[in-house]
């Protein structure tokens, strides 16, 4: 027996597959694992055309054993095995694929399909192995083969013993070194676990000696070692089943089985699409939010399958940032996989399986708005804030997918509102969509701006998150609408005496108002009298895009750059507090000076602003009351 060596091109990829190729070592079984799967299946098309061969599923298997005395980790299978040119036209020249050289000399149908197609994963197993051992007999073969090999220095090929058809992959497991833990393969719960993680839906029983202690025959304290033979995986995945032998409890276990959440999913969808590209899928929408949701530690994605085999954890290229609170799962045999095969190439078929996942989730959500109201605003008060971001980000291009999603607090309902809801309810005078924001409802209750809009009769949307007027600001108009903040400086509703009486005031009140802006500086852009105040005798209102609410929330931001809105202090003319003004005004420019900080400050806090110089305030108020 000589060794053979590997051409040198290949010794440069087994030096890749095992330093570079894999991010994670416990690969490595599962490349086994759909290998063996692969020759059950060879054996199943081989069967479809020759009838001197019949298939019985239950004759076929793979078996995962251990041996930790001698570090030895055993993957066998009952399928079509190899002959010793196999051996080495398979094993010796590495990235030439048996299985992909199968697929294309046979017709794959009837719903089964070769997993392993690039011929490197076997390669996987040099990662945490010494010495990788096959040991081989082809179907229709009365002779065996083993190959082995170190790694990069060669491999032999020589006859052996073996009694039945099917491969044994035997690996000498590495000794640990360093952080690297390589004893975890020997260890039964870890092995069960990367067989669930990865190959929990091959189509052929995986299985292992399970070791154990139960209660002895007739006993309730005395209890016995045992050990006996499981089938770990679960086969048949339930995305392959027909949804109506499906009950919302299989759902449910399903959610409970795969850890996607702690609660029970709210909603489920199940998608089986045939066409362009072929998939299934199964979403889910939580009932409740993950407690890292809006964390950076939060990671979107979907489980990612490829005929049953786990390719990636989390796909996050299959759903967009705003529906990144689904979970769930795809399987497709149509996605063109990378050569490791632990990622995606980012291909159309992706795209489109992404397309219609995100189409398929906004008319799940549009259908629980519309047929469980309740069920959905629990949902909205857990995600809604998602849905904003996802509006405001982008520029706004996402705002067809997501504008009728949202709901609002209703100043006539007095409960959240669609903004549809709200345009169907408009006054055929009513130009704008009128909204008010600021930290809560009841502070919003108590806004002097709204009072005007709310004398009108007009319904006011409030805003009580952060985002909801940057994500509005995107939106722009709704159905035709224009949104109007009801601090905004022209609220579009002023009567024709309202606009004359105001310019009455503002010019015969022009000295004053001069007077006052030069004691505020630059504090505000102007003051005029108020076209909007009722019984309040000040508040701010604001020129321009930015708001005093946005204001707010830029100010809060670490790396705030001390952006302001330009505000103008509105002064009610009907209000006693001006008669005040003008007589200081005519008779005590310093006890003016007084009342227009006091005023100031005032709106300031109405609006729940700081107060620059809050000592200064306190002892404004005393001298007041001197």
């Amino acid at each position: 027996m000589s060794k053979k060596q590997f051409k040198a091109e290949s010794k440069r990829l087994l030096d890749l597959m095992i330093n570079s190729v894999y991010t994670h070592k416990e690969i490595f079984l599962r490349e086994l694992i759909s290998n063996a799967s692969d020759a059950i299946d060879k054996i199943y098309y081989k069967a479809l055309t020759d009838d001197s061969l019949s298939f019985d599923k239950d004759s076929y298997y793979i078996k995962i054993e251990t041996d930790k005395a001698n570090r030895v980790l055993k993957v066998s299978d009952t399928g079509i095995g190899m002959t010793k040119q196999e051996l080495e036209d398979n094993l010796g020249v590495i990235a030439k694929s048996g299985s992909l050289a199968f697929k294309s000399e046979n017709e794959i149908k009837d719903g089964y399909d070769i997993i392993g197609q690039f011929g490197v994963g076997f390669y996987s197993a040099f990662m945490v192995s010494e010495v990788v051992t096959v040991i081989s007999r082809a179907l229709g073969s009365s002779e065996a083969y083993k190959w082995e090999s170190k790694g990069a220095d060669g491999y032999t090929v020589e006859p052996c013993e073996k009694d039945t058809v099917g491969t044994d992959v035997i690996l000498k497991i590495k000794d640990n070194s360093g952080e690297e833990n390589f004893d975890e393969y020997l260890e039964e719960y870890k092995l069960r676990s990367i067989i669930k993680k990865y190959s929990d839906f091959i189509r052929y029983p995986i299985k292992m000696e399970i070791t154990g202690t139960r209660l002895k025959d007739g006993s309730d304290k005395e209890y016995e070692e045992y050990k006996e033979e499981q089938v770990i995986n679960s086969m048949v995945p339930i995305w392959n089943k027909n949804k109506n032998e499906l009950s919302r409890e299989d759902y449910e276990n399903f959610y409970s089985e795969k850890r996607y959440g702690f609660d029970k999913p709210m909603k489920h969808i199940h998608i089986s699409a045939e066409g362009t590209v072929t998939y299934n899928a199964i979403l889910f929408i939580p009932e409740k939010i993950p407690f890292d949701y809006y964390t950076k530690e939060y990671e979107k994605g979907l489980e990612l399958y490829s005929n049953g085999v786990l390719i990636m954890n989390k796909c996050a290229d299959l759903l967009p940032d705003y529906f990144s609170f689904v979970k769930g799962m795809v399987d497709s045999e149509d996605l063109s996989l990378n050569i490791s095969r632990e990622m995606l190439q980012h291909d159309r078929q992706l795209k489109f399986i992404a397309k219609n996942i995100k189409s398929k989730i906004k008319n799940e959500l549009e259908n629980l708005l519309k047929t469980e109201r309740d069920k959905y605003e629990e949902f909205y008060k857990s995600f809604g804030r998602q849905l904003k971001f996802g509006i405001y980000s982008d520029f706004g291009s996402n705002k067809e997918v997501l504008q009728d999603l949202l709901l609002f607090y209703s100043s006539k309902e007095k409960k959240p509102v669609t903004l549809d809801e709200y345009v169907s309810r408009m006054p055929e005078e009513q130009k704008y969509i009128y909204y008010a924001a600021g930290e809560s409802v009841e502070r919003i209750e108590k806004l002097p701006q709204a009072e005007l809009v709310a004398e009108k009769g007009y319904e006011i949307l409030f805003f009580t998150e952060d985002v909801d007027e940057f994500a509005i600001k995107m939106i722009r108009t709704y159905k035709d609408k224009e949104f109007k903040s009801v601090s905004s400086g022209d609220l579009g509703i002023e009567s024709e005496e309202n606009e004359s009486a105001s310019g009455v005031d503002d010019k015969d009140n022009k000295e004053l108002f001069d007077y006052m802006k030069g004691v505020l500086s630059d504090k505000v852009t102007a003051i005029r009298a108020s076209k909007r105040l009722k019984n309040h005798p000040v508040c701010l209102s604001n020129e321009g895009e930015l708001t005093i609410e946005m204001e707010k929330i830029l100010s809060s931001m670490p790396n705030n750059q001390d952006i302001k809105a330009d505000k103008v202090l509105e002064i009610n003319t009907n209000h006693d507090v001006f008669k005040t003004l003008k007589e200081a005004y005519e008779t005590d420019k310093d006890k003016l000076k007084l009342y227009t900080d006091l005023l100031y400050n005032q709106a300031l806090l109405i609006e729940g602003l700081p107060i620059k110089d809050p000592v200064e305030f306190t002892n404004n108020m005393w001298k007041v009351m001197l």
